[in-house]
């Protein structure tokens, strides 16, 4: 069963409660499902919660961890905090978008990638750190870059080719 975005909201409202107290977790689950938070969500949690939209508003622009935009598949943060920036954070940073082609704050055209900057990750020890879909990545040098990068890029078009010679063999078998 494919469920409409208004479908889903609805299901993490009753899920929630329809609780107000349970909006900031309540707005993270939207997020995770949707990718970010479209304005028909909010104006939906807005009517289920019986609050007011800017209400609603003030805590997505409040919190940097809510989009208002669509995000990409992964999402990668290059911390620039004081730690990371003397050990080489900006020239990761450079690296990052050189390779997706993209600056910080944006999404590639794919939308596999967003691509943000914060200014700390809260673990200077292993600084310069970056960080994709949660995983730390510590000590990264701009050599390391590539190979975080394909850790979750899409799968390679020998991979594909591989499914399609597959597939004939899977036909006759059968």
């Amino acid at each position: 069963m494919n469920l409409t975005d208004e479908q889903k909201v609805q299901s993490l409202i009753n899920k929630h409660d329809g609780l107000r107290k349970n909006l900031i977790a309540l707005l993270l689950d939207i997020q995770t499902e949707l990718n970010y938070l479209p304005a028909a969500s909010l104006r939906q949690v807005a009517l289920a919660l019986d609050m007011p939209l800017s209400e609603i508003i003030g805590v997505v622009t409040f919190y940097r961890a809510f989009s208002l935009k669509p995000r990409g598949k992964h999402f990668v943060q290059i911390c620039l905090g004081t730690a990371c920036h003397v050990r080489g954070g900006a020239r990761i940073l450079e690296e990052f978008e050189q390779q997706l082609n993209i600056q910080a704050g944006e999404t590639t055209k794919d939308n596999q990638f967003t691509l943000e900057t914060v200014a700390c990750l809260g673990c200077c020890a292993i600084g310069p750190v970056v960080t994709v879909d949660g995983e730390y990545f510590g000590h990264t040098t701009v050599r390391k870059v590539n190979t975080i990068l394909k850790k979750y890029q899409k799968p390679a078009k020998a991979a594909s080719r591989a499914k399609e010679t597959s597939a004939p063999r899977a036909a006759v078998a059968g």
